[in-house]
Order: structure tokens, then C-alpha cells, then sequence
């Protein structure tokens, strides 16, 4: 039962990532709870209001997402999933280059429908702030 509960989750994420690349708000909205929160790769903390009014008011623009393989832990009716992806975003204006991140997202079930409550990406960089090499 917990594999299809985990593929379940994985194809509700492919979904959700897919609405939000497509700009499609109506179906994202469905796949975030009502208090959703996303914290940026800057650190910036968004509520479901803002990040799917960012999108639909075309600050956020996604053009590209392409996750790898979606590891998926499920408790009951929480999950949380976590994985890589290959990202390309327009923000505010400013087409950001195409780059790596981590993403972890905490999901539950309620109403019947596996929703994202919390969310968190962190852009993958080869080198640290201080200049050294992160990654052989």
C-alpha cells in the first residue's frame, strides 16, 4: 500500500509542477493547502496567495521543470518528498539562468486529495560563496 500511496505523491507533484509551468492556477491551487508556504532559494517565505498570484499575474514565470527521481517517505496521511531539479524562471522580468536545486515538500492528505503544505527549494552551487569548489 505505501508504494502506490509514494507513486501517488510522485504523480500529484509531477502534476502540481506541471500546472505551475503551464500557468494553469486553477489546478495548482488544488494540489496547495490553504496554508501553504514556500520558502525561495533567496529565503523569502510566500504564502499560497502570493506565490499562485505571482505566477497568474506573470512576476513569476516559470519556463522549465524538470525533476530526477522523486524519493518519497509517507506517515499515515503526511508525506514529505524530496528531490533535484533542473529549473528555468523568468522573475520579476529578470530571466533567471537555467540552474540545479533541491526541492523538499512536506504533503498531506486532506479532503480526500494529497495537497502541499510546505515547500522549500535550494539552488545547487558548484562553488560556495567563499569561491571553493563544492562538487568533484
Amino acid at each position: 500500500m505505501t508504494h502506490s500511496v509514494a507513486n501517488l505523491i510522485r504523480e500529484t507533484e509531477h502534476a502540481r509542477l506541471s500546472a505551475l509551468v503551464q500557468g494553469h492556477i486553477e489546478t495548482a491551487s488544488a494540489l496547495h493547502a490553504p496554508d501553504f508556504q514556500l520558502i525561495t532559494p533567496i529565503g523569502d517565505t510566500l504564502s499560497k496567495a502570493q506565490y499562485l498570484g505571482a505566477i497568474a499575474a506573470g512576476h513569476i514565470k516559470y519556463l522549465s521543470w524538470e525533476p530526477a527521481t522523486i524519493e518519497v517517505r509517507v506517515f499515515g496521511s503526511a508525506a514529505i518528498i524530496r528531490y533535484r531539479s533542473s529549473l528555468s524562471v523568468i522573475f520579476g522580468g529578470y530571466t533567471v539562468p537555467p540552474a540545479q536545486y533541491w526541492h523538499t515538500d512536506f504533503y498531506e492528505m486532506r479532503d480526500d486529495i494529497w495537497q502541499v503544505v510546505w515547500s522549500q527549494a535550494t539552488e545547487i552551487r558548484p562553488v560556495s560563496s567563499r569561491g571553493e569548489v563544492l562538487t568533484a
